[in-house]
């Protein structure tokens, strides 16, 4: 794949594959092939993020069965960062070597009193859920990266798109759900994907 590693695509709260074509479709043009990018539509896009990472599993081991690969990369939108951050505190870092985190209320968002099903009531600040979460480090052989929009309406307070101990890069114009059509944004995704410090296994 000349040096691109392969690279899972996954959706936020409410969302499906179609959202993330423009960034499929980005990476198709910047020299990914066909084999190595692939995009996630969860069966419940309001349901648990534990059970959203069993599905981000599954399409990983797919995903490295087809591209020949030990360990891949992923970049996560909005909620999806959160049932991938579960993924790997269970077990998955050894699949995914790297993981980019695009607008993730790692930390809650206080709109998510007005997202309805379990990943909505996850997203609440003080969540049972994102207690356990943040009380367990990110493994460290996952190199782990979030950006994040000034503007961003979804992520109240906007500081919980940090992420404790990764580098986070403030991505200027944006909006949330624009996040992976923006042309800026997907250049530093494409950027940190072919990072030389990233070894693909």
């Amino acid at each position: 794949m000349s040096g691109r590693p392969p690279v899972l695509l996954v959706p936020g709260w409410s969302d499906t594959a179609r959202v993330l074509e423009p960034c499929r479709r980005f990476l198709l043009a910047e020299g990914w092939s066909d084999e190595g990018v692939q995009s996630l539509s969860f069966r419940d896009r309001y349901g648990s993020n534990v059970e959203h990472a069993e599905e981000i599993g599954h399409a990983i081991r797919q995903l490295k069965e087809r591209a020949g690969a030990a360990r891949i990369a992923v970049v996560a939108h909005s909620m999806g960062g959160l049932a991938l951050r579960h993924y790997l505190v269970e077990g998955g870092e050894v699949d995914v070597h790297t993981a980019i985190f695009a607008g993730t209320p790692h930390r809650g968002t206080w709109l998510a009193w007005l997202a309805w099903g379990r990943g909505g009531a996850e997203m609440r600040p003080g969540s049972e859920f994102l207690e356990r979460l943040n009380a367990a480090p990110l493994p460290e052989s996952v190199r782990a990266v979030c950006l994040r929009s000034p503007i961003d309406t979804r992520i109240v307070p906007g500081r919980s798109a940090v992420l404790a101990g990764a580098p986070c890069h403030t991505v200027r114009l944006p909006t949330h759900p624009r996040m992976l059509r923006h042309g800026a944004t997907l250049r530093l995704i494409r950027d940190l994907l072919l990072d030389q410090r990233v070894r693909a296994a």
